[in-house]
């Protein structure tokens, strides 16, 4: 192996000629403590940076074994290692100058949440690769050896140093990082024992400081559970925590406008994640599959089964494999939904701000002037307890200018000012009012008296129930969920099938990000702008290359089950890493693990 010596000269010798001759440096050299791998040279100054790793053993890293003996504890350390070295690469970046992106040197930068990453990456021994990128420095596209010596010998082995050789303090860091990871997944296994489909801690700070901001909120008011759902957990590093447990079921969020009601459900659906100490929502979880589901006009939709919600349409288009490239805002909602049963939710969260009106409710006054027979729209109230007796799927609503989901609801919190009430009783109360004055008719849920309401929800999860749905018509949605892939192909002529992901390699489809917004691959293009669970560009990263691999390799013959292209996307990226998800063969930073759910979300909206 060559040393940093060697690269020393090499940087001499290519002083003052053509930015090309950069690429003579790719290889690996041993600095004494660490590995320098220059494993990909940009073509220019201009274009995007060069791909770079560096290679800490495990006697020279210093982390303690806890940090590194099971995935979810190297995760969270990885997480911080990232934010260590992206920390000080920020600060070294740009410390020499030139053209374009010369002395450019930076790796993920991650936001709350923490994600694998393929930025880094822990071994058991405690050995860890961090990748990162670096703009090789040119003036105009002549090489400033001079300067790319300073930025390869000095800056950089000063950043690895800092960031990945942990001293006392850096150790304790990692290992409180590894014990928040414990805690975390003692929650989720907790809330699954206890039948939850969320915990909020209380004393957790849910407001974010703006709408474009992550960061909590300075002087917000802490999260305090009500009485009657607060539930105690026993955490193997807090101890003794407190919040408010979400049970299983249909549950109602309402109140005024600007008292809390979004700002809880954003923590929610982004509590499918875990999160850094000092965020506010560490220890705010959600079911890991739950989805958060909204109109979305002019999303595409592909031979999806909607005639539990649409039928029965005036131009006599068969609903129950419904294909559209310009979905209004009900038929992009139902859509959404029936994909995210097929994808595995077993909580919807769905906020009526973001809903299309006509597919949540419709009133009496409308069906008295509107004839039922006339609208073919069947609304999701009166699918929502079906979803939940028949196929134990909960719902948590934000509601705040309807009550028709209080007669079919379980709970109902009410947000006064950031303060969670618990009022299901006064709801229930109310509607018993109601219907003894005539005004209400007889509901599920809360339309029920309370021992009959726990009833219900303690059967339905586990068993299927012959009780009709309050619709005029059952829900059922079992065929919809082995649907098949719609059959786009990557590329004419090329191989399909066989092997799956394992064929060979065939000309890459060009791959083009949009951040979070989306992504092109081929001629293919999907836009994630409305897949709010989405937290991070490098996610869309990461689908952006699965959908290439299941492009490349045809699994979209229309033979699989999407369920199965999903299932063999995972497989691949599991078994051989994030080199999977190269066009190169060499691993790069920029990428963050997505949910299956989210592949699932991308291949449905592929135009």
């Amino acid at each position: 192996m060559k040393t940093d010596r060697d690269l020393e000269r090499q940087l001499a010798s290519i002083d003052r000629r053509g930015y090309p001759a950069y690429k003579g440096l790719r290889g690996t050299y041993d600095f004494g403590d660490f590995e320098l791998d220059i494993a990909h040279v940009q073509g220019d100054p201009f274009a995007a940076p060069s791909q770079l790793a560096v290679y800490v053993p495990g006697d020279v890293s210093g982390l303690p074994a806890c940090c590194r003996d099971a995935a979810h504890r190297r995760t969270a350390t990885e997480d911080l290692l990232v934010r260590r070295f992206s920390k000080e690469a920020a600060q070294a970046s740009f410390k020499v100058g030139g053209s374009g992106k010369s002395g450019f040197i930076g790796t993920s930068n991650p936001g709350p949440e923490i994600l694998a990453r393929s930025a880094c990456e822990i071994a058991p021994d405690g050995a860890v690769m961090l990748r990162f990128e670096a703009g090789l420095p040119a003036h105009g596209r002549t090489i400033d050896a001079r300067a790319a010596a300073r930025m390869l010998l000095d800056l950089i082995p000063v950043c690895v140093e800092r960031a990945l050789m942990l001293d006392d303090a850096g150790r304790r860091a990692a290992q409180k990082a590894a014990e928040l990871a414990d805690d975390q997944r003692a929650v989720r296994s907790a809330m699954r024992e206890r039948d939850l489909v969320a915990f909020v801690a209380d004393g957790s700070v849910l407001p974010r400081s703006s709408g474009v901001s992550a960061k909590p909120l300075a002087g917000a008011r802490p999260f305090t559970s009500p009485e009657s759902m607060r539930v105690t957990l026993e955490l193997p590093h807090r101890g003794r925590v407190r919040g408010m447990g979400i049970r299983r079921g249909i549950t109602l969020i309402v109140g005024g406008g600007y008292h809390g009601k979004s700002t809880l459900l954003k923590a929610l659906q982004e509590g499918v994640y875990d999160h850094i100490a000092g965020d506010g929502r560490e220890l705010v979880a959600t079911d890991e599959t739950a989805m958060k589901l909204r109109a979305e006009d002019s999303r595409v939709v592909h031979a999806v089964d909607i005639s539990p919600f649409i039928n029965n349409l005036p131009d006599g288009r068969d609903t129950r494999s419904f294909s559209t490239e310009d979905a209004s805002g009900s038929t992009s909602q139902a859509a959404s939904t029936v994909e995210a049963l097929e994808a595995g939710a077993r909580t919807l969260l769905i906020d009526e701000d973001t809903s299309a009106t006509n597919f949540m409710v419709r009133d009496a006054l409308m069906e008295a002037v509107v004839a039922g027979e006339h609208e073919p729209i069947t609304p999701f109230v009166e699918r929502v307890r079906a979803l939940w007796e028949r196929h134990g799927v909960s719902c948590v609503l934000v509601m705040g200018s309807s009550g028709a989901f209080f007669p079919v609801a379980d709970s109902v919190i009410q947000m006064d000012a950031y303060e969670a009430n618990d009022i299901t009783e006064r709801v229930r109360a109310v509607l018993a009012d109601a219907r003894l004055a005539g005004t209400h008719p007889e509901a599920p849920g809360l339309g029920v008296s309370a021992g009959e309401a726990s009833e219900a929800g303690e059967t339905s999860a586990s068993s299927s129930s012959d009780q009709d749905a309050p619709a005029s018509r059952p829900l059922e949605l079992g065929g919809r969920l082995e649907r098949r892939s719609t059959g786009r192909p990557g590329r004419r002529g090329r191989a399909r099938g066989g092997d799956g992901a394992g064929t060979a390699r065939h000309e890459h489809l060009k791959v083009r990000g949009r951040g979070r917004d989306g992504f092109t691959v081929g001629s293919y293009d999907a836009d994630l702008r409305l897949v709010e669970q989405l937290v991070d560009a490098e996610q869309s990263a990461a689908l952006a290359q699965m959908v290439r691999v299941v492009l490349e390799h045809g699994l979209l013959d229309g033979m699989r089950a999407l369920r199965d292209v999903v299932d063999e996307a995972f497989r691949v990226l599991d078994e051989q890493g994030w080199e999977a998800l190269s066009p190169y063969g060499d691993a790069a930073c920029g990428l963050a693990r997505p949910r299956p759910c989210e592949l699932f979300a991308a291949l449905n909206r592929l135009r």
